[in-house]
């Protein structure tokens, strides 16, 4: 009689674990879904994770999540980083997704005309790198090397677009994605039309920075790559104001004629040819206009301030519309000034 009584109750036991077990395993710890960041540091034991997770109610029990671990072989593969788990996910599902490390991604978008001073300003603001961290590498001789870019830094190459990022994520692999990013946008097209011209692709980089810089119109692009590819089979001066303003360390805003004399490497006033590099980061637009200049004789172009330019064949021209859309930008700073 007491050996049935015994055996009863260790059925008794077995079912209650098992009903227990297939609770905890089976099923999510609530019906409704209430999402909980979880962040799973580097290094960190598969207990830990699973006390973490049952802390936030993700589960039911930290044991049999760790028994489920075992079975799986999955200790060990979890992966570090934010997660954005809910109470109505399985503990399956939950386990899979740390094993797949589907970790939050979050979004940052560089604008085209960025330098990459700016670009680290940006990226620290999104709170995907310090700011010193990308001034750092994008200087770094040996890491520029690696990317298979053939220039002393970075600037120039960290293509403007929206990328996703994990938090944590290293500030090496955030501007290895954007040189990527480059690459697929400079394509074998784009190489063999520069080779045309006789230009590398830090040549491209660097003209297609000067025409982002130049202008926000796409209209525009192929015009003003003209007027510079003109001017440098002339061997004319460039007489670009961003490139003057990029060698200008802390510049104020104020472009003076002091400015335009100085004898910087940027300079295209007192210098000819192309700068030394880029000045930004140009978009693919630019890039695309650099070795597509449109069939014109322009060589002179001055802002009608109203964000398009008027272009000129001749210098006699240019002064004209010069000293027209001069007179009427200060026209209109007198008018202002009155109504003030």
């Amino acid at each position: 009689m007491k050996q049935a009584l015994t055996f009863v109750g260790a059925l008794v036991l077995v079912g209650t674990m098992a009903a227990y077990g297939y609770r905890a395993l089976a099923l999510p710890s609530q019906a409704t879904a209430s999402h909980h960041l979880v962040e799973v540091t580097e290094g960190a034991a598969f207990k830990e994770v699973a006390n973490l997770l049952a802390q936030k109610g993700l589960i039911v029990s930290p044991f049999w999540f760790r028994i489920m671990g075992k079975v799986q072989d999955a200790e060990r593969k979890i992966q570090p980083g934010e997660y954005d788990l809910h109470t109505a996910m399985r503990p399956a599902e939950i386990l899979n997704a740390l094993v797949k490390g589907r970790v939050i991604q979050y979004s940052v978008t560089v604008p085209e005309g960025l330098t990459a001073r700016q670009i680290g300003k940006l990226l620290e603001e999104a709170r995907m790198a310090k700011q010193t961290d990308v001034a750092r590498l994008a200087a770094d001789a040996a890491f520029v090397k690696s990317l298979g870019i053939e220039a002393k830094t970075l600037e120039g190459y960290l293509f403007p677009d929206t990328y996703h990022f994990p938090r944590r994520t290293k500030p090496e692999d955030v501007l290895r994605a954007m040189v990527h990013r480059f690459k697929e946008a400079y394509t074998p097209e784009l190489r063999a039309k520069a080779a045309a011209f006789g230009m590398t692709e830090r040549h491209v980089v660097t003209l297609a920075s000067i025409i982002e810089k130049e202008t926000g119109r796409d209209d525009e692009r192929p015009l003003i790559s003209a007027v510079f590819h003109n001017r440098l089979k002339k061997r004319v001066p460039l007489q670009s104001d961003p490139t003057v303003i990029y060698g200008i360390r802390n510049f104020s805003g104020n472009l003076t004629r002091a400015d335009l004399s100085r004898r910087t490497p940027f300079n295209t006033y007192t210098r000819l040819g192309l700068p030394p590099g880029p000045i930004a980061s140009p978009g693919l637009r630019s890039i695309q206009a650099a070795v597509n200049p449109s069939p014109v004789k322009y060589l002179y172009f001055v802002s009608k301030n109203d964000g398009s330019h008027h272009f000129s064949v001749t210098l006699e021209e240019h002064n004209r519309a010069v000293h027209r859309y001069q007179k009427k930008r200060g026209a209109r700073r007198a008018a202002v000034r009155k109504a003030a």
